[in-house]
Protein backbone atom coordinates (compact mmCIF):
# COMPACT_ATOMS: atom_id res chain seq x y z
CA UNK A 1 0.00 0.00 0.00
CA UNK A 2 2.02 3.43 -1.34
CA UNK A 3 2.02 6.06 1.37
CA UNK A 4 -0.95 8.84 0.43
CA UNK A 5 -1.04 12.36 1.29
CA UNK A 6 -4.64 12.06 2.90
CA UNK A 7 -2.90 9.38 5.50
CA UNK A 8 0.06 11.60 6.34
CA UNK A 9 -1.88 14.83 6.51
CA UNK A 10 -4.14 12.76 8.67
CA UNK A 11 -1.80 11.53 11.24
CA UNK A 12 0.15 14.81 11.72
CA UNK A 13 -3.23 16.69 12.28
CA UNK A 14 -4.64 14.12 14.67
CA UNK A 15 -1.17 14.47 16.56
CA UNK A 16 -0.17 18.33 16.43
CA UNK A 17 -3.79 19.64 15.48
CA UNK A 18 -3.05 23.24 14.77
CA UNK A 19 0.43 23.38 15.00
CA UNK A 20 0.81 21.71 11.47
CA UNK A 21 -1.43 23.46 8.53
CA UNK A 22 -0.87 24.73 4.62
CA UNK A 23 -0.74 21.10 3.18
CA UNK A 24 -0.12 21.08 -0.25
CA UNK A 25 1.37 19.28 -3.05
CA UNK A 26 4.64 20.78 -4.68
CA UNK A 27 5.16 19.18 -7.42
CA UNK A 28 6.37 15.71 -6.62
CA UNK A 29 6.96 16.66 -2.73
CA UNK A 30 4.13 17.15 -0.15
CA UNK A 31 4.82 20.22 1.71
CA UNK A 32 2.96 21.78 5.22
CA UNK A 33 4.13 24.17 8.01
CA UNK A 34 4.55 23.52 11.43
CA UNK A 35 4.95 25.82 14.88
CA UNK A 36 8.54 26.13 15.45
CA UNK A 37 8.01 24.98 19.06
CA UNK A 38 6.49 21.39 17.62
CA UNK A 39 9.31 20.98 15.27
CA UNK A 40 11.02 18.53 17.46
CA UNK A 41 8.20 16.11 18.24
CA UNK A 42 7.35 16.25 14.90
CA UNK A 43 10.09 15.51 13.42
CA UNK A 44 10.49 12.47 16.28
CA UNK A 45 7.12 11.04 14.98
CA UNK A 46 7.73 11.46 11.54
CA UNK A 47 10.83 9.78 11.87
CA UNK A 48 9.14 7.03 14.57
CA UNK A 49 6.09 6.71 13.24
CA UNK A 50 5.21 2.69 12.24
CA UNK A 51 3.72 4.02 9.40
CA UNK A 52 5.53 7.15 7.83
CA UNK A 53 8.72 6.15 8.33
CA UNK A 54 10.95 9.55 7.17
CA UNK A 55 13.93 8.12 8.22
CA UNK A 56 16.23 10.13 6.17
CA UNK A 57 17.08 13.96 6.13
CA UNK A 58 17.62 15.02 2.63
CA UNK A 59 18.42 18.45 3.39
CA UNK A 60 17.98 21.44 5.86
CA UNK A 61 18.40 25.21 4.85
CA UNK A 62 17.78 28.63 5.94
CA UNK A 63 15.32 31.13 3.90
CA UNK A 64 15.49 35.16 4.62
CA UNK A 65 11.99 36.74 3.86
CA UNK A 66 13.08 40.40 4.57
CA UNK A 67 9.56 41.90 3.23
CA UNK A 68 7.41 39.43 5.35
CA UNK A 69 6.19 40.78 9.16
CA UNK A 70 8.63 40.10 11.89
CA UNK A 71 7.65 36.92 13.26
CA UNK A 72 8.01 35.33 9.59
CA UNK A 73 10.77 36.70 8.38
CA UNK A 74 13.34 33.43 8.87
CA UNK A 75 11.85 29.85 7.64
CA UNK A 76 13.73 26.81 8.16
CA UNK A 77 13.36 24.59 5.43
CA UNK A 78 13.55 20.09 6.62
CA UNK A 79 13.36 17.58 3.61
CA UNK A 80 12.53 14.18 4.77
CA UNK A 81 12.41 10.99 2.51
CA UNK A 82 10.76 7.42 3.31
CA UNK A 83 12.73 5.40 1.38
CA UNK A 84 10.68 2.68 1.62
CA UNK A 85 7.61 4.22 -0.28
CA UNK A 86 10.05 6.64 -2.37
CA UNK A 87 8.00 9.29 -0.47
CA UNK A 88 9.26 12.79 0.14
CA UNK A 89 7.96 15.77 2.23
CA UNK A 90 8.82 19.32 2.75
CA UNK A 91 8.24 21.24 6.13
CA UNK A 92 8.67 25.01 6.59
CA UNK A 93 8.94 26.61 9.96
CA UNK A 94 8.54 30.51 9.82
CA UNK A 95 11.12 32.11 12.63
CA UNK A 96 11.13 35.61 14.06
CA UNK A 97 13.60 38.26 12.43
CA UNK A 98 14.61 39.87 15.68
CA UNK A 99 15.65 36.37 17.19
CA UNK A 100 15.90 33.62 14.32
CA UNK A 101 16.28 30.18 16.53
CA UNK A 102 14.97 26.90 16.40
CA UNK A 103 15.36 23.85 18.47
CA UNK A 104 18.57 21.51 17.05
CA UNK A 105 17.42 18.37 15.29
CA UNK A 106 21.20 16.99 15.57
CA UNK A 107 20.22 14.38 17.72
CA UNK A 108 17.49 13.20 15.87
CA UNK A 109 19.38 13.07 12.59
CA UNK A 110 23.32 13.55 12.85
CA UNK A 111 23.21 14.64 9.73
CA UNK A 112 22.02 17.61 10.19
CA UNK A 113 24.71 19.07 12.11
CA UNK A 114 26.71 20.31 9.62
CA UNK A 115 23.52 21.72 8.03
CA UNK A 116 22.11 23.60 10.72
CA UNK A 117 26.15 24.95 11.18
CA UNK A 118 26.04 25.93 7.37
CA UNK A 119 22.28 27.67 8.05
CA UNK A 120 24.09 29.21 11.16
CA UNK A 121 26.67 30.57 9.20
CA UNK A 122 25.23 31.91 5.67
CA UNK A 123 21.56 33.22 8.23
CA UNK A 124 22.25 33.56 11.55
CA UNK A 125 19.78 31.02 12.95
CA UNK A 126 20.42 29.94 15.95
CA UNK A 127 20.09 25.82 16.73
CA UNK A 128 19.53 25.81 20.53
CA UNK A 129 20.97 22.78 21.74
CA UNK A 130 23.39 22.27 18.56
CA UNK A 131 26.37 20.53 19.69
CA UNK A 132 29.00 22.81 18.04
CA UNK A 133 27.07 25.71 16.59
CA UNK A 134 29.94 27.77 15.00
CA UNK A 135 30.75 28.98 11.42
CA UNK A 136 31.40 26.19 8.89
CA UNK A 137 32.44 27.99 5.83
CA UNK A 138 33.03 32.13 6.74
CA UNK A 139 36.06 33.02 8.68
CA UNK A 140 35.32 33.05 12.15
CA UNK A 141 35.59 36.95 12.47
CA UNK A 142 33.08 37.69 9.98
CA UNK A 143 30.19 39.74 11.90
CA UNK A 144 27.66 39.55 9.48
CA UNK A 145 25.62 36.70 7.46
CA UNK A 146 25.85 36.93 3.52
CA UNK A 147 22.79 35.21 2.61
CA UNK A 148 20.40 37.81 4.71
CA UNK A 149 18.67 40.40 2.10
CA UNK A 150 19.85 43.35 4.04
CA UNK A 151 21.99 44.91 1.63
CA UNK A 152 21.11 46.31 -2.14
CA UNK A 153 21.79 44.17 -4.88
CA UNK A 154 23.82 46.01 -6.60
CA UNK A 155 25.51 49.33 -5.96
CA UNK A 156 23.50 51.85 -8.37
CA UNK A 157 26.06 53.71 -9.10
CA UNK A 158 28.18 51.09 -10.48
CA UNK A 159 28.68 51.88 -14.56
CA UNK A 160 30.09 48.44 -15.86
CA UNK A 161 26.92 46.50 -15.35
CA UNK A 162 24.67 49.43 -17.76
CA UNK A 163 23.03 47.27 -20.27
CA UNK A 164 24.19 49.06 -23.01
CA UNK A 165 27.24 46.85 -22.38
CA UNK A 166 25.83 43.93 -22.88
CA UNK A 167 23.89 44.38 -26.33
CA UNK A 168 20.64 45.24 -24.29
CA UNK A 169 19.00 48.79 -24.15
CA UNK A 170 16.17 49.87 -22.11
CA UNK A 171 14.70 51.27 -25.21
CA UNK A 172 12.93 49.24 -27.92
CA UNK A 173 14.30 49.54 -31.51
Amino acid sequence: MALENTLIQDKLTETFNNDVFNFQQERDIFSLEASADKITPLILFLKNDPELKFHFLTDLCGIHYPDNESERQFAVVYHLHNWYENKRIKIKVFLNGEKPEIKSVSNIFLSSNWMERETFDFYGINFIGHPQLKRILNMDEMVSHPMRKEFPMEDSGRTDKDDRFFGRTTTNC
